[in-house]
């Protein structure tokens, strides 16, 4: 059994126990040595999941983990195309950690068929989008105070402290919607305009962003639907 697969049999394995799999048990279950499962173990957790080491062995944290998904291999490649284009997005980070751990849900045969299909597709390399930092999208996510320097259109730089509420993307470009403490109101800046950005542990007030903040026509804005 190469390593990839051990691995993605780990994770079935922990996902499916119904209690804690201790390392000389998965040792013995997968013919390898318990520090190896100890290398596993630290691997899977660097990719992000939630495997927590109790007295009695290992576990997953199911409250943090989804159920098993049951993705078709044509399936499986649109999303990883999808994640693909989140580069340069404020979700471009948690896109390549997601496309990472994708493979993790197909099975096997799955797998191989996903593969193959994704080999027949190729990017046409343009010019990079700009990155936005990951700070901000932790500032969002945590609801913090961001502190930044902003070049607006005609050139005049500002430094600004912001209370993030959302973004509105388009095909180029990513604005970050927040209420400006310096205009006292909420405006949108162009990610590949903040000149830098630095984050505060100061929580923002609880503010809603409504449809009409967005100064934008219905139409041309449709907000991200889950399921």
């Amino acid at each position: 059994m190469n390593r990839a697969v051990r691995l993605c049999a780990l994770v079935a394995e922990l996902r499916a126990a119904s209690r804690p799999r201790s390392a000389s048990w998965l040792a013995r279950s997968f013919a390898i040595s318990a520090r190896t499962v100890e290398r596993d173990v630290r691997s899977l957790r660097r990719s992000g999941l939630p495997i927590v080491a109790r007295r009695d062995g290992y576990t997953l944290d199911r409250s943090r983990v989804l159920p098993p998904l049951q993705l078709a291999p044509s399936e499986a490649v649109a999303v990883a195309v999808a994640l693909h284009r989140l580069g340069g997005t404020p979700f471009h980070a948690d896109a390549a950690s997601a496309l990472r751990k994708l493979g993790t849900v197909l099975p096997e045969t799955d797998d191989e068929t996903a593969r193959e299909l994704a080999e027949r597709l190729h990017f046409a390399v343009g010019h990079p989008a700009p990155v936005v930092p990951r700070v901000i999208a932790d500032a969002l996510h945590g609801r913090t105070v961001l502190r930044i320097d902003y070049t607006d259109r005609y050139g005049m730089a500002t430094t600004r402290h912001v209370e993030p509420l959302g973004y509105v993307g388009n095909r180029e470009y990513w604005y970050l919607v927040a209420w400006c403490r310096l205009r006292d109101g909420v405006r949108a800046f162009r990610t590949d305009r903040i000149e830098s950005v630095t984050g505060t542990a100061e929580p923002a007030p609880p503010r809603r962003l409504l449809p009409s903040d967005l100064d934008l026509p219905g139409d041309l804005v449709r907000p991200l639907v889950l399921g």
